[in-house]
């Protein structure tokens, strides 16, 4: 079981690249107009790469640190491929929303516009959402205590860390929009955060 939960999580962050991949060379053809890139949002980034790639990919290719390890389970496995898998239906669904909008940092594209639209009529941040569901996938899917906790740990920090910021940045551009889109909808999840 340990095996094939270790060969779906690798799938997955397969998937979760050619997912971005292709969002990212297009958001580059558009103009950046406002860039509010700092020390503290490279570290948060650096902290849900390393949580939700970096730590577990070590873990996977190496079995280090073997000592946390801990059993798997079918039901582990089950529900961490189905939590994973949608996890990634968030993430391209976020991705085809935001379009020429999508940003790895916090940035105002030229002509950015507000996204309310599939995943954005629920929760504010469904890319957070989506994070925070392959943290939770990679739990359950990989059984050691350090490399699966990883993802949540990283996913807490980078959310923690920038969406203060990516909040203001929007309402600063969007105004009584943005602040008539808090009203309506949670954060990450739906009608509770």
């Amino acid at each position: 079981m340990a095996a094939l939960g270790k060969i779906v999580w690798v799938i997955g962050i397969i998937a979760w690249y050619f997912i971005r991949v292709p969002f990212e060379r297009r958001a580059k053809r558009v103009n950046v107009v406002s860039n509010r890139r700092s020390p503290v949002d490279m570290f948060g980034l650096a902290s849900g790469l390393g949580g939700l790639a970096i730590v577990p990919a070590l873990y996977v290719a190496t079995g280090f640190p073997q000592a946390a390890d801990h059993s798997a389970s079918p039901w582990t496995v089950i529900a961490g491929t189905i939590v994973f898998f949608f996890a990634l239906w968030v993430f391209r669904r976020t991705h085809k929303e935001l379009g020429r909008n999508w940003s790895i940092t916090l940035e105002i594209r030229d002509k950015h516009e507000l996204i309310s639209g599939g995943p954005y009529a629920f929760v504010r941040h469904p890319m957070y959402t989506s994070f925070m569901l392959m943290g939770v996938g990679q739990a359950l899917l990989l059984p050691n205590w350090v490399a699966g906790l990883a993802g949540l740990f990283g996913f807490a920090l980078l959310f923690f860390l920038r969406v203060d910021k990516e909040e203001r940045m929007m309402l600063e551009i969007f105004g009584i929009q943005y602040r008539d889109y808090m009203q309506r909808t949670k954060r990450i999840v739906p009608y509770l955060y």
